[in-house]
């Protein structure tokens, strides 16, 4: 019998990532008759088909002792076969959407959208149109009158950042860029840097934050920091101190991993949560006076930036094709940037703030 490594975690549609695919890994026992890896991958992974199953393995999404193989190889005992998969549930058709996007680069294999904040990355449940993906279809099929609805390639969606954050992104435009990027993003290779406002002064002008992130267990639309125990996804943020402004701090937080809500979460973990944040406290004073004057500043401020001060501001990678390193900077979302120069003009106490 082949021994499965957190395939529970992979067929249970939990998004615990904002990493889309994700690996585990089958250990052919000793006994095992010489199979078809098809073969073989059809009768143990639920759902699969065998059309999905060769797909995956002529994209590479299939490794055999650490190497891509062909449909036909045969596995032999002790082999160590390692399956990249598409976690996400597929749920309804994507539907073209004339949707304006920021497309930040764009070649053969891959686009860069600079995604403004409050637009959902994908369709799912609420959220059936008028997403990121929807938008992605519509400017295909400007640019490919032969892609209809049926073959509108939804491979290309390898991770994601919440509604509310903007920045940049990378969408796969071939089956070997998601291969590609897949592996790179599980293995945590991708270089993102985001800009994150957050309440009070940090102690330390650089640190780490390692705490499991999960599905909070009493609210489960929330998730939490769980620093103690295997429960959730071991997460790991690093962050350095831009700027101080006394009541908030401008940070650069980088991900070793990519977990859902991972820096919202770890920052409200270590009693700094970000600026406006909703979900997690930071939408109420948490640092300052009592004063009205201050606590009109601070609702202005959240009226300039009326979401979670969180902006994905670099991407970095091995492209598919060149296997070149490639990076993207982007600039500052124009509401984070403003309530940032409102809290400098604050600071210094210069008029009109």
């Amino acid at each position: 019998m082949a021994e499965f490594e957190d395939q529970d975690e992979l067929l249970s549609n939990e998004e615990t990532s904002d990493e889309l695919y994700e690996r585990f890994t089958i250990k052919v026992d000793k006994g095992q008759e010489p199979l078809r890896i098809d073969k073989f991958l059809v009768a143990r992974i639920e759902n699969a088909t065998r059309n999905k199953v060769q797909k995956s393995i002529d994209s590479g999404l299939v490794l055999v002792n650490n190497k891509q193989v062909s449909s036909n190889y045969k596995i032999k005992p002790t082999d160590e076969i390692i399956v990249y998969s598409n976690k996400e549930v597929q749920g309804e058709e994507i539907v073209p959407e004339n949707i304006p996007l920021n497309i930040f680069y764009e070649d053969d294999d891959i686009m860069i959208i600079n995604k403004p904040a409050g637009l959902v990355v994908h369709p799912g449940s609420g959220n059936y149109n008028g997403t990121l993906i929807n938008g992605v279809a519509y400017y295909l099929q400007q640019k490919n009158k032969d892609i209809t609805e049926e073959t509108l390639p939804r491979f290309g969606l390898v991770h994601r950042i919440d509604k509310n954050t903007s920045g940049l992104m990378v969408l796969a435009k071939t089956e070997i860029a998601v291969s590609s990027l897949a592996k790179q993003f599980f293995d945590h290779t991708v270089k993102r840097h985001y800009i994150a406002l957050v309440w009070g002064d940090l102690e330390q002008d650089e640190g780490t934050i390692v705490a499991h992130v999960g599905r909070h267990q009493r609210f489960r639309k929330l998730f939490d920091a769980y620093p103690e125990g295997d429960y959730g996804k071991d997460a790991i943020t690093h962050f350095k101190v831009l700027e101080r402004f006394g009541y908030v701090t401008l940070v650069q937080c980088s991900l070793e991993t990519g977990r859902t809500h991972q820096i919202r979460v770890h920052m409200q973990h270590i009693g700094h949560p970000l600026f406006n944040d909703d979900t997690y406290g930071g939408d109420r004073i948490v640092k300052g006076t009592v004063f009205t004057k201050y606590k009109q500043f601070v609702d202005n401020c959240f009226a300039l930036c009326p979401r979670h001060a969180l902006h994905a501001k670099t991407l970095g990678f091995v492209h598919p094709t060149s296997k070149e390193e490639v990076f993207f900077n982007s600039d500052l979302a124009d509401d984070m940037q403003a309530v940032i120069e409102k809290w400098r003009r604050y600071v210094r106490k210069e008029p009109n703030n």
